[in-house]
């Protein structure tokens, strides 16, 4: 057990952009083999609340979900082997009602730890906020999460996970020069999620285990015809947890075969430990 954490429980937060959970559903297998989660948080669902696969993941293990989804699009969804409550303070982001972000709280023997799923917007292909909604639409939601998060003030017993669509680090991209005016990549991109960071005082569980010098993806690509062989891939998916639970931060996993499988999503699965 990591320093500072004598006492604590060993908890597993995975996360992964499913990309349909309707269609993806039989691949959770894979992933609860591979890293066995005790919370599973998914992003872009894309199915209504009472279409969602309830039997798969009760099969699985995860007794308690809360789930909040859409039709086609967005949609997220925590899927836990511990029990959850729904935190207190949601917020309809920029108030569009699309179902980009749950709050809950697992419960832990040492108090209960706070879990927050984000899916933040993609931001379309134009990085001009003037000429391209999608893209402005996803700096304002960055900024409204930001300011919520300052007010919250520092994160205790907490841990953010998502598809947060940026990638901020040098090496997060397989080319820094060629990505610089690419959505996702962009500097005022980059400022905006260091900006939401710095307001919890988030520490990059990721980046925790493997240097800022080191490559780090977690997303390629489906227009890649060999994913593995151009490997053109960002770290789009996060784990950030808060500076309280930073020294019980055992392992992670990125679960990069699982872009191999039958029909998967452009995203993997992304894994940490961490002693609550």
């Amino acid at each position: 057990m990591p320093k500072g954490a004598k006492g604590a429980t060993p908890l597993r937060v995975a996360t992964w952009n499913i990309n349909s959970v309707r269609l993806r559903a039989p691949l959770l297998t894979g992933v609860v083999e591979a890293l066995a989660p005790d919370v599973l948080c998914l992003q872009e669902t894309k199915t209504p609340d009472e279409h969602f696969p309830h039997e798969a993941a009760e099969a699985l293990g995860f007794a308690h979900r809360i789930i909040t989804g859409m039709k086609g699009y967005n949609g997220v969804a925590v899927l836990s082997r511990r029990p959850l409550t729904v935190l207190p303070d949601g917020r309809d982001w920029c108030g569009r009602g699309d179902c980009r972000h749950l709050g809950v709280a697992v419960d832990m023997p040492g108090g209960p730890v706070e879990v927050h799923n984000f899916y933040v917007p993609a931001g379309g292909d134009v990085p001009d906020p003037a000429v391209n909604p999608k893209f402005a639409h996803k700096l304002d939601f960055v900024a409204e999460v930001t300011a919520w998060t300052a007010a919250r003030g520092p994160a205790k017993r907490a841990v953010l996970v998502g598809d947060l669509n940026i990638a901020p680090l040098e090496h997060d991209v397989w080319s820094h020069r060629q990505m610089r005016d690419i959505v996702s990549h962009t500097p005022v991109e980059i400022e905006a999620i260091t900006r939401w960071q710095e307001a919890g005082t988030w520490h990059d569980a990721l980046r925790h285990f493997v240097p800022p010098e080191e490559k780090l993806y977690t997303w390629w690509s489906y227009r890649a015809k060999d994913w593995r062989a151009a490997d053109r891939g960002r770290r789009l998916d996060h784990v950030w947890v808060s500076q309280d639970l930073a020294p019980g931060l055992i392992r992670h996993a990125v679960l990069k075969d699982a872009r191999d499988w039958v029909q998967t999503s452009d995203h993997v699965p992304v894994m940490v430990e961490v002693a609550a």
